[in-house]
């Protein structure tokens, strides 16, 4: 299938089609003993999801565990139509998490008040998954991949208070979701991902030096794909999050609204990214929107800034 690469260390990336788009939400399956699936993309991506599994020769009884980094609904809005797909599937989630993917009530209703119509065509509807079948981890934890190989979940908020990014014992690959930005490799972007309402600046840092810390041989981003500078795309992540937040404290500091701090914050980065320059014509700019929109990433930043000094 043309949506599957593989990775080596049996790691395969799952291009999950996002809303009909490619290079947007990657899904990983690490096909060991017990076959694991890292992020599931959207409900609306879930049947991409199921039927590239298939080709890779997982069947209906075959997948021991899905794992999400988070509950945004573009990486784990197919939980519960991918858990149905695979009934004997163990979902892990952070205890934070687990609640909402139990009863995705509350967080379809403020998703919707974010998206609107959007919504449906993004990504769906998150279906509930029996709570017997939900694993919670806490600040740590690992999952058996058979054979002595363990995914190990480290805690990692900042951009969302649920967030886990999870390291391979065999491969030292490190699945950082969206605690290290958005990562586009067409262009070689790297983009931080600031949404409202769990952004916190100190927290968001100290996840990517915890991400330091663990010695990844590579990253492999949620958006998207595999990134072999760990250190310097680090230490970038954390360049761009200083960034973003002082253009933002700067316009919140001169009385602006949403919209034109946007608009500020947008023209002063715009040089950073080769995706968001006028001669872009590939769509790439629009990925970046979609993913990390700056409406977005300013909302989020504004938010923390009225919690952190009022």
């Amino acid at each position: 299938m043309d949506n599957i690469t593989a990775l080596g260390g049996d790691v395969y990336e799952i291009d999950t089609k996002m809303a009909g788009y490619t290079g947007i939400t990657a899904g990983y399956l690490i096909l060991g003993d017990r076959p694991c699936l890292v992020e599931t993309g959207t409900s609306t991506s879930a049947p991409v999801v199921r039927d590239a599994l298939a080709s890779l020769g997982v069947g209906p009884e075959d997948l021991a565990t899905v794992v999400v980094t988070h509950i945004h609904l573009d990486h784990a809005g197919g939980v519960g139509d991918i858990a149905r797909f695979f009934p004997s599937a163990q979902i892990v989630v952070h205890e934070k998490g687990a609640r909402h993917l139990a009863d995705p009530s509350r967080l379809m209703a403020s998703a919707r008040m974010v998206w609107g119509d959007k919504l449906d065509v993004l990504f769906g509807e998150l279906s509930p998954t029996e709570a017997e079948r939900i694993v919670a981890l806490g600040d740590t934890g690992a999952i058996d991949l058979g054979n002595g190989r363990t995914l190990n979940s480290h805690y990692s908020p900042g951009h969302a208070k649920h967030h886990v990014g999870l390291i391979d014992s065999a491969t030292g690959d490190l699945y950082v979701g969206d605690a290290a930005g958005v990562y586009l490799p067409e262009t070689g972007d790297l983009r931080p991902a600031t949404p409202p309402p769990d952004f916190d600046l100190q927290t968001a840092l100290g996840s990517i030096a915890l991400f330091e810390a663990l010695g990844p041989q590579r990253l492999l981003f949620s958006h998207y794909g595999p990134v072999d500078a760990v250190q310097e795309t680090l230490e970038r992540s954390a360049e761009e999050l200083r960034i973003w937040v002082d253009l933002t404290r700067q316009a919140r500091s001169e009385g602006m609204d949403l919209d034109h701090a946007v608009a500020m914050v947008r023209e002063r980065t715009k040089d950073r990214y080769s995706a968001s320059k006028d001669e872009d014509d590939s769509g790439v700019g629009e990925q970046l929107e979609l993913l990390s929109g700056a409406p977005s990433n300013v909302a989020g930043i504004l938010h923390w800034l009225d919690r952190v000094s009022p």
